[in-house]
């Protein structure tokens, strides 16, 4: 399918939903307004799925692999081999992710999209591996306008996929040493703020580890000169093969009606992507938590998202998203099992 087909498929919510959520949540046996954010999600979420109550299980978690060229440039304080070594990981079930995948009942989907590392093939494991890796953004552009297209196609294509198996939710996650540099140069190119400000520490790089992150997000924008209004042009320049294939599954979740919960800091610059292809892609999408990654919360701020939680983590993998499906599911559980004051025989406010 072309991208401009899937940015068609994208509708707005739908207000009639909306609507009748608000009512029964102003029906049920408590004071209204008195969950907060577990009334607003559950009427978010019916106006997206059209559905009242919204059925959000089963519950599916994209984790999508890359390398990066820009890792030449010191900016990580892994090597890139720890790519397909996590990847490995989580086809064995022992990483963060998979834990609390298991913890909220929810599908992990694996993704190579470009890894450098050699991984055998497996059945648990999709191959959809578009190059070893970018190229190095300090020094010219990560890939090509068309890899750009083709990673975003093969994410769009895997979610649909997941969809038509029956996933109702779905959820970001990510994999790639390296790339928080490339994200931190998505938020800088999008919302026009410096570099020294979206750029952080990620795994964990030192003082001098942190000043060759910052050169190198200002070399990649200098040298490369993204377009922030042309989304697919600052993935290109400047993105990540996962961060390609994010950026298609969620427009297919937004253009299937089904809530996409988004990670962190990779994400997150996914998710500013998608909503630069296609400004309706926004009320689709529920914020898991505020990274502690510096510069996650200009992004957030851009997008206009308030994050369901702030646990100070900044893992990636999908780890937040997975936490914040379990939110949203209870939200849905609230607004279709509890029950209103007629059902219950209580008395109503004087």
């Amino acid at each position: 399918m072309e991208l401009d087909e899937i940015i068609r498929q994208i509708q707005p919510l739908d207000e009639r939903a909306m609507g009748q959520a608000q009512m029964r949540q102003n029906r049920l046996t408590k004071p209204p307004g008195s969950l907060g954010r577990l009334e607003s999600l559950s009427i978010q979420v019916a106006g997206i799925t059209g559905q009242i109550p919204p059925r959000v299980d089963p519950k599916v978690i994209f984790v999508m692999a890359g390398d990066h060229g820009v890792t030449e440039e010191g900016v990580s304080a892994y090597p890139s081999e720890v790519t397909a070594q996590m990847v490995l990981n989580f086809l064995h079930g022992g990483a963060a992710i998979n834990v609390l995948a298991r913890h909220v009942g929810a599908k992990v989907v694996v993704v190579d999209l470009g890894v450098k590392g050699p991984l055998e093939p497996r059945p648990d494991l999709v191959s959809a591996k578009i190059a070893p890796g970018t190229q190095n953004i300090a020094r010219g552009p990560a890939m090509s306008r068309d890899q750009a297209l083709q990673a975003v196609l093969k994410g769009y294509e895997l979610a649909l996929a997941e969809i038509r198996a029956g996933a109702q939710m779905l959820a970001t996650g990510d994999m790639g040493i390296g790339n928080t540099t490339p994200a931190a140069a998505i938020a800088a190119a999008l919302t026009g703020r410096a570099p020294s400000l979206c750029v952080g520490r990620g795994t964990g790089v030192d003082d001098s580890g942190l000043l060759r992150k910052i050169s190198a997000v200002e070399r990649a924008l200098v040298v490369n000169r993204p377009n922030p209004q042309d989304g697919l042009d600052v993935l290109a320049k400047v993105g990540g093969f996962e961060i390609g294939g994010l950026v298609g599954a969620i427009l297919a979740g937004a253009a299937h009606r089904r809530p996409v919960v988004v990670d962190g800091f990779i994400s997150t610059a996914a998710a500013m992507i998608a909503v630069r292809l296609s400004p309706l892609v926004r009320p689709y999408l529920i914020a898991a938590h505020r990274s502690k990654e510096q510069g996650h919360s200009l992004m957030l701020e851009w997008l206009g998202l308030e994050p369901v939680f702030d646990l100070e983590m900044r893992l990636g993998e999908g780890t937040g998203a997975a936490l914040a499906m379990s939110v949203v599911e209870a939200s849905c559980k609230i607004l279709a099992e509890m029950a209103t004051f007629e059902e219950a025989g209580v008395s109503e406010k004087l």
